[in-house]
């Protein structure tokens, strides 16, 4: 249970409001899923609706994660920075001061 709660703590609340209405969409279409044999009680656009929303949930969810895994990709002691800092004065008498 703590895990969870700290990977709840470390998402976003869009990621948040995402994955509880992936789980509420998906237990809407368990509940009204028939019994074989049965009438399916929605409509083919209807389940067509279902299906693209679970397809922006994914595709969302994907592009958050990517964000979230270059943010989170560790930085080893061992390996220099990937950036450089360069300390830049320029020449003497050059950029227009007289002294």
């Amino acid at each position: 249970m703590s895990d969870n709660a700290n990977e709840a703590d470390d998402l976003t609340l869009e990621h948040r409001i995402l994955i509880r209405v992936r789980k509420v969409l998906a237990s809407v279409v368990r509940d009204v899923t028939p019994s074989p044999g049965m009438r399916n009680p929605l409509s083919p656009s209807t389940i067509e609706d279902i299906r693209d929303c679970f397809a922006l949930i994914s595709a969302r969810e994907r592009e958050l994660n990517a964000d979230r895994s270059n943010r989170d990709l560790p930085v080893y002691a061992d390996r220099g920075a990937s950036t450089r800092i360069v300390d830049f004065k320029p020449p003497k008498g050059a950029g227009g001061d007289d002294d």
